[in-house]
């Protein structure tokens, strides 16, 4: 009880908020170079050997990266139902393309070693670059549409309407944030395989690594630039009660130029969050030209961290703005589910966060090692 009592309602709406921003960087950083692996394997694999080393640097540990998607589509689920409404519904049809991408590619890794025909093999490599090249784009269109604001409105009685379109969704704001998107991650799958693979595959994956990373700076400064001469933000033009209840229509909020960089104005150790994104890249640029192999793996993580965290810092205190009835953007402090709720649900990932950090480290631990070409030509020791 006294735990209860000391983290206040406005505490708990604050941790979580910072708790979905980890789920969706640590979700980036291991299921973002399954993503790129699969987008760089027809390229980075000239024959059905080298493939299939591509395909076993991956093997093992992609089914435990999905958690970090499950566990962040329940976190939204409970503790932002509001949140949890408008995005899958609005949203729907987007993330059923995701879906399918993300259920194609174990089923391209079970059967594309069935037959040992090479157009058979061929067609199922082609589902693996569509499940990591799809996913990522819409990922970063997502974002790109969240920063625009989402066209979703409130009636009187709290119902949610979403007015928009699956094809609305690809503009072109947004469709440059998806190609961020796929850029970054193509730059992570590039240096995984550098850490993972060696040969032609690590020197392909090396020379791709440096194109993506080089777009990826590029690409999101354009966004950058974008997002401060074209994309107006959003502000809260009421006082915001951090204690108060869950209802948005409580506020009134409007779009204003330049709204997303108040925040860096008001705190400018949050452009550390930009910064990290930008430094991290070109250090893992760096490293890709030097071949060092854990250092690359380790800035290209930090690049991702960053730029994503720099979506968070710009938008807060906003989580989901409307392009419809602005005052009707969900907040931090005014879309959460009750104080009890976040409770309950801070002590229960306070328990199982640790063990599956400490079991996924243990499971890479494990694993650490390069895909042993040799072995998979043998049939010995891999899955596929």
């Amino acid at each position: 009880m006294i735990l209860h009592e000391l983290l206040s309602y406005d505490v708990l709406r604050f941790v979580w908020w910072l708790l979905i921003g980890v789920l969706l960087v640590a979700f980036a950083i291991t299921d973002g170079f399954d993503l790129g692996t699969g987008m760089l394997l027809p390229f980075a694999g000239r024959n059905d050997l080298e493939r299939r080393v591509i395909i076993n640097s991956v093997g093992p540990v992609w089914e435990g990266n999905q958690v970090w998607l499950i566990l962040g589509g329940g976190a939204i689920f409970a503790a932002w139902p509001q949140l949890y409404a408008v995005s899958f519904s609005g949203f729907y049809l987007a993330m059923f393309v995701i879906l399918v991408g993300l259920i194609l590619r174990p089923v391209a890794f079970k059967f594309r070693s069935k037959h040992e025909d090479t157009k058979w093999r061929s067609r199922w490599d082609a589902v693996l670059f569509f499940s990591g090249f799809v996913p990522a784009l819409i990922f970063g269109v997502a974002i790109g549409n969240v920063l625009q604001g989402v066209p979703f409105r409130f009636s009187d009685d709290m119902h949610i309407f979403y007015d928009g379109s699956f094809f609305g969704l690809l503009n072109p704001f947004a469709l440059l944030c998806g190609l961020v998107s796929v850029a970054m991650l193509a730059m992570h799958g590039a240096a995984w395989l550098q850490l993972k693979t060696g040969g032609p595959v690590a020197a392909r994956a090396r020379d791709l690594g440096s194109i993506a990373a080089l777009l990826t700076l590029a690409l999101y400064a354009l966004a950058g630039g974008a997002l401060w001469f074209w994309i107006d933000g959003y502000k809260v033009t009421s006082a915001l009660t951090m204690t108060g209840p869950s209802n948005p229509m409580l506020k009134t909020a409007e779009l204003a130029r330049g709204a997303w960089f108040v925040n860096y104005v008001a705190h400018p150790w949050l452009m550390a969050a930009p910064a990290l994104g930008f430094v991290g890249t070109l250090l893992a640029l760096v490293g890709l030209r030097l071949r060092r192999e854990v250092f690359t793996i380790l800035c290209s993580s930090l690049g991702i961290a960053g730029i994503v965290l720099s979506v968070g810092a710009s938008m807060f205190p906003f989580i989901l703005p409307s392009s419809i009835d602005p005052r009707a953007s969900l907040t931090v402090w005014d879309s959460s589910s009750s104080h009890l709720t976040l409770f309950i649900m801070v002590v229960v990932t306070a328990v199982f966060i640790p063990l599956i950090v400490a079991y996924t480290s243990w499971v890479y631990k494990v694993l650490w090692g390069k895909v042993d070409a040799d072995a998979i030509h043998e049939k010995r020791g891999h899955a596929y």
